[in-house]
């Protein structure tokens, strides 16, 4: 049993400049992450790449400021570790090196931050279809570049990868997006309060010219994903755009279509959650701090809600600063005025989010997928079986869970849950936020088994 005044899960913008914040205002903490090295999603591999891919980008580099206010003597940080429980009375039950640990302390904030949204269509579960996502950090992390691929889905990491790989010198075969002039349109009503983020719609039309001067083919409005596979591993991805079928070869496949909040450990929590039309996910529900329904549990960054890695770090300090007025460390006036510049950065960050969520709003198509498209991967089970067990009685999507087995695969239903809430959104049925459920992520018996019986779980 380890103690601190504040346990952080995830390493990444936010959870990183919360626990520089929460040690400067000295309070212990206790970091936790599953990846051997800090940095998240966004600044992944930042700490080992240094300048040597410059393709990356300024903004990416400046992620080793947030990696070197760790270096604090009340910082404790544990990389790694995979937290598989989270109990009440505010213990963490976590993994690493297959032995487990229970931690305790009396505030936990949880900054495990977003994944992708599945794309699920006609063969998207073959041998060289991946997310941008992974493809990216096969980028940061290990300098793999993706040649001769096609992009497909939509929001602005299409781009950001687009002019990466053309900087590298791997131009896209192609970019097909999802979204139509309509969604442009509707989307522009946002402008004005997006134009509080000038510097990053700016940075957004940059990279759109510089895929255009690239020449890579571009379509919009595009519909009916399907890959097969062909000769020598390559694969034949078809759509159709502008009233017209197209098909291109290409060994490998990227598709997108934007970022939800990785909310499994929160549902497992017992936070609430609530479903944003605006981002079509669940996200917990939080105070302006951070703070949730749970005594002594926050959330800050994308896992409150997406906002990118700029609005996470503020979210992060927000958050600290109000746990550090709660273990008596900052009285209510210096919290809040502590406060004032993150309040500040968040809300300037989160200026084009309106923008972006209805400019690039998932597809229908692909988050209600039918006939025997692959919903759940871990069991392959098709959202055909899942519209059949709606029709034999299933009523929500514990019933799912129970009929199909969708969801009870290694991956925990991360990668089919809001899949399967689409296809229930289709049919008119219950897409209340489906339970989570510990171990968060798998464990081994023996580790079960090791824990001494005045910390069993």
């Amino acid at each position: 049993m380890t103690e601190a005044d504040l346990i952080i899960v995830g390493a990444g913008p936010a959870g990183m400049a919360a626990a520089s914040t929460a040690a400067e205002g000295g309070a212990g903490v206790l970091l936790l992450d599953r990846q051997s090295r800090p940095g998240g999603q966004a600044f992944s591999g930042v700490t080992v790449n240094g300048d040597r891919r410059e393709f990356l980008g300024k903004d990416y580099l400046a992620g080793r400021i947030l990696v070197d206010a760790l270096h604090n003597s009340n910082i404790v940080a544990e990389y790694g570790a995979s937290v598989w429980r989270l109990e009440r009375g505010a213990r963490v039950v976590w993994s690493q090196n297959d032995v487990s640990h229970i931690s305790s302390a009396p505030h936990v904030l949880l900054a495990g931050g977003a994944q992708e949204r599945p794309t699920p269509f006609p063969g998207w579960t073959l041998p060289g279809v991946m997310s941008a996502g992974a493809a990216q950090l096969l980028m940061k992390n290990a300098g793999l570049l993706p040649r001769d691929a096609v992009l497909a889905g939509s929001g602005p990491l299409l781009y950001l990868l687009a002019a990466q790989m053309i900087d590298t010198g791997a131009r896209p075969k192609a970019l097909v997006e999802t979204q139509t002039r309509l969604s442009l349109l509707k989307a522009s009503r946002h402008l004005p309060q997006a134009l509080l983020a000038a510097t990053t719609l700016l940075k957004g039309l940059r990279l759109i010219r510089r895929i255009r001067n690239a020449g890579v083919p571009g379509f919009t409005g595009a519909s009916g994903f399907r890959v097969r596979q062909i000769a020598d591993g390559d694969l034949s991805f078809s759509f159709n755009a502008r009233g017209q079928e197209h098909s291109f070869t290409t060994p490998l496949l990227l598709t997108h279509q934007g970022v939800v909040p990785s909310t499994h450990i929160s549902r497992a929590s017992g936070v609430d959650h609530v479903w944003s039309d605006a981002q079509s996910a669940y996200q917990p529900v939080t105070d302006e701090w951070g703070a949730t329904n749970v005594p002594g549990l926050h959330i800050a960054g994308d896992g409150a809600g997406i906002g990118g890695a700029e609005a996470a770090e503020a979210a992060g300090r927000l958050a600290a600063f109000d746990i550090l007025h709660q273990l008596g460390r900052l009285s209510e006036d210096q919290r809040n005025r502590s406060a004032a510049g993150p309040r500040s950065a968040l809300r300037r960050a989160m200026a084009i989010r309106p923008f972006l969520d209805a400019a690039y709003a998932p597809s229908r198509e692909l988050s209600e997928p039918v006939g025997e498209t692959i919903v759940c991967r871990c069991e392959e089970v098709s959202a055909d079986e899942i519209r059949k067990s709606l029709i034999d009685s299933a009523q929500g999507p514990r019933h799912i869970k129970a009929a199909t087995r969708a969801g009870m695969g290694p991956c925990q239903g991360r990668m089919c849950d809001l899949t399967v809430c689409g296809v229930l959104a289709s049919c008119g049925a219950d897409m209340s936020a489906p339970r989570a459920r510990t171990p968060i992520n798998p464990v081994r018996l023996g580790e079960l088994a090791a824990l001494a019986p005045s910390q069993e779980t």
